[in-house]
């Protein structure tokens, strides 16, 4: 079954694509949620002109990303948990990556890094998606500090 998405699904593509699925996820589930239309020959004429006309939107938007993209490069990120020698008292998620973020000025929804659950003392890196073309890797540092 062929759709267009009228909005983000994790795992399957952005807003605007043109997806094929299998029938019953579609029809139940894509569907029903308004994630997704049913991709046939007019509507995926209006979507090819709906394209086109936010296409200049869209390089704007690409420039933004990518110069937040430097910034956050360019940041050191320190986050401070309790620890035991090598190991943490409970993790270090995606969360906490956000208020460290937000602590240099920079708002980032946390649906939109990736970087597992950390549970060790080091130095990770994290995946922050800022346009579906705009993937950057945010190296942090974990620091443990005495219970």
């Amino acid at each position: 079954m062929e759709l267009i998405l009228k909005q983000d699904v994790q795992n399957l593509g952005f807003k605007d694509d043109v997806v094929t699925v299998k029938n019953g996820y579609g029809r139940n589930f894509l569907i029903p949620q308004g994630a997704a239309i049913l991709a046939t020959p007019s509507a995926k004429k209006v979507l090819a002109e709906n394209l086109k006309q936010k296409a200049h939107k869209e390089a704007k938007v690409v420039a933004d990303a990518k110069s937040l993209a430097d910034a956050l490069k360019a940041l050191e990120i320190k986050i401070t948990a309790k620890a035991g020698g090598d190991k943490l008292f409970g993790s270090v998620t995606n969360a906490n990556i956000v208020e460290a973020l937000e602590a240099n000025g920079h708002s980032i929804d946390r649906k939109f890094i990736t970087s597992g659950v950390v549970k060790r003392v080091g130095k990770y890196t994290a995946n922050v998606r800022l346009h579906r073309d705009v993937i950057v890797e945010l190296a942090y540092e974990i620091v443990g500090e005495k219970a």
